[in-house]
C-alpha cells in the first residue's frame, strides 16, 4: 500500500507544479483563478491521501473547509473578473 500512496502523492505534486506553473504564466485572469481552484482541489486530495496513510480522521473538517472557501473564493473571482470585464 505504501508504494499506492507514494505514487499518488508524486502524481498529486506533479499536477501542483502544473497547477502553478499555469497561475504564473495564465494568459488572462480566469486561467488564473482555474488553476488556483485545482490547486485547492490538489490539497484536499492530499490531505485525503494523508487521511488514509495515518487513518485519522481528525482532519476531515479542515478539509471540508478548505473545499468550500476554494468553491466560494473561485466563483467570487470569476464574478468579479466578469463584472470588471464588463465595464471595459
Amino acid at each position: 500500500m505504501t508504494i499506492v500512496f507514494a505514487l499518488v502523492l508524486g502524481m498529486l505534486a506533479a499536477a501542483a507544479v502544473i497547477s502553478v506553473a499555469r497561475v504564473l504564466r495564465g494568459p488572462g485572469t480566469l486561467d488564473r483563478v482555474a488553476a488556483l481552484d485545482v490547486f485547492v482541489v490538489l490539497i484536499v486530495a492530499a490531505s485525503a491521501v494523508y487521511i488514509a496513510i495515518y487513518r485519522d480522521g481528525s482532519t476531515i473538517p479542515l478539509m471540508a473547509a478548505v473545499a468550500l472557501v476554494g468553491f466560494v473564493g473561485s466563483v467570487t473571482a470569476a464574478r468579479l473578473v466578469e463584472r470588471w470585464e464588463r465595464h471595459r
